[in-house]
């Protein structure tokens, strides 16, 4: 008798059951492995140039192109800069571009996704003694510069006509009668990290 009762226990169980999975269906209920948080979908920079926007303090002022990178590369962004009289000298003007480099993008650039790799301590002089008149001296060896860093001086530089109406720049360290290189702003050193090391010809 117990036998038979527990059997047909069993067999009303499972009738419920068996009553109940439509419903179950029915109301749109279905089986699923483990879920996973897959996160949200990854985020891409747009790299689209803004418009210029004033630098602080900035008066008497002009566009010029400054280039900052984003998306592995280099790219030109109008920004408005100070203009000083020809009279200060070229190596002014130079110092008024790499003040641009070195300071924090503006809103509108660190929304598209630019970026800056310039050394904020980073110097810049004239010609040393025995130099070419148009060299440039950086206050730090050019290869122990970030990636990118010398392709954003060097485009900086050579696309301005106030700082080098050549659109070329001659560059060296700091070490004395260290050489000098020129460099012109190539496809590949806005593009390839590793351009810098074999960037630019030597000259005398």
């Amino acid at each position: 008798m117990r036998r038979s009762r527990g059997s047909g226990g069993l067999a009303a169980a499972g009738a419920v059951l068996l009553a109940v999975l439509p419903l179950a269906t029915g109301c749109g209920i279905r089986t699923t492995s483990v879920p996973v948080d897959a996160g949200p979908a990854p985020s891409r920079v747009s790299c689209a140039v803004p418009k210029p926007e004033n630098s602080p303090g900035v008066t008497d002022a002009q566009v010029e192109h400054v280039y900052l990178v984003c998306g592995m590369q280099t790219t030109p962004v109008p920004r408005t800069v100070q203009v000083r009289q020809r009279a200060t000298g070229r190596v002014e003007q130079v110092r008024e571009l790499i003040a641009q480099l070195q300071r924090s993008v503006l809103g509108a650039e660190a929304k598209a996704g630019f970026a800056t790799t310039v050394p904020g301590t980073l110097e810049v002089a004239g010609p040393a003694p025995g130099d070419r008149f148009d060299a440039l001296r950086l206050g730090q060896p050019i290869e122990d510069l970030p990636s990118f860093a010398l392709a954003q001086i060097v485009c900086t530089i050579a696309v301005s006509d106030l700082a080098s109406p050549g659109h070329s720049v001659v560059l060296g360290g700091p070490e004395p009668g260290g050489k000098v290189r020129r460099y012109t702003c190539t496809p590949d050193l806005r593009t390839r990290p590793q351009a810098a090391d074999t960037a630019g010809s030597e000259v005398g």
